[in-house]
C-alpha cells in the first residue's frame, strides 16, 4: 500500500482550479486571466510559449499599461513554428507601443505558462495564450492567492530574463519589410494557430 509521509503544514494559500474546454460555452481561463490583469495595480509578469491572444486579452493588457501598470512578457526566442513566432511578434509589437517590456528567451524553448499579478496572485497551468488553449483544448490552471508563491514566480521570471534578449520598440520598428509582411500574414491566421 502506498502512503504519503506525514509532514507539518506551515503555510496555507487560497487556490482556485479553473478549467476550460470545447465543452464549455464560456472561456473560463481567458476570462480569469483578463480579470487578473484588470485588477493589477503595479506589475504583471507573463511567461508563455505562444502569445497569440484575441482582441479582448490585448485590450486588457493595453488598459493595464495605460493605467501605469508594468507589463513584462516573455516568449521563446527560438521558434518551434515560424507562423506562431511571427504572429506572436505582431501582438508584442502592438503592446510595445503602449510601454510593455518584451523578452525573448534564448535558454532553450520556453515552456512556462505563468501569469503573476502584483506579487500577490498567480496562475500556473496548461494554458497557452492563444485561441487553441482558450477555445479548443481542454486546459486547467491553478489560480493561487499567495504572495510567497507570486514572489517566487516573479523571481523565476527575473532569473529567466538573464537568458533573454529584449525586444525593444526600436528593434521591432527596424525589422525588414518581408518580416513585417510575414507577421501580417501570420496574424491573419492567428485564430487557427
Amino acid at each position: 500500500m502506498f502512503e504519503f509521509a506525514p509532514h507539518a503544514i506551515e503555510d496555507t494559500a487560497a487556490v482556485q482550479i479553473v478549467a476550460s474546454g470545447p465543452n464549455s460555452r464560456t472561456e473560463h481561463l481567458k476570462n480569469a486571466m483578463i480579470h487578473m490583469i484588470l485588477r493589477a495595480e503595479h506589475r504583471i509578469y507573463i511567461q508563455t510559449p505562444y502569445f497569440i491572444p484575441d482582441q479582448s486579452f490585448i485590450d486588457a493588457c493595453k488598459m493595464a499599461l495605460l493605467s501605469g501598470v508594468e507589463l513584462h512578457i516573455m516568449i521563446p526566442g527560438k521558434k518551434d513554428h515560424p507562423f506562431v513566432m511571427w504572429a506572436s511578434w505582431s501582438f508584442l509589437g502592438e503592446l510595445l507601443d503602449y510601454g510593455a517590456q518584451a523578452y525573448l528567451y534564448d535558454g532553450g524553448f520556453l515552456h512556462a505558462k505563468t501569469l503573476v499579478i502584483d506579487g500577490e496572485a498567480s496562475t500556473v497551468g496548461t494554458t497557452n495564450l492563444d485561441a487553441r488553449s482558450f477555445r479548443l483544448n481542454f486546459e486547467v490552471n491553478a489560480v493561487v492567492y499567495h504572495n510567497k508563491l507570486a514572489l517566487e514566480l516573479e523571481s523565476l521570471f527575473e532569473t529567466d530574463a538573464a537568458q533573454c534578449r529584449m525586444l525593444t520598440k526600436d528593434l521591432y520598428n527596424r525589422r525588414a519589410w518581408h518580416i513585417k509582411a510575414r507577421e501580417g500574414f501570420a496574424r491573419l491566421l492567428s485564430p487557427i494557430l
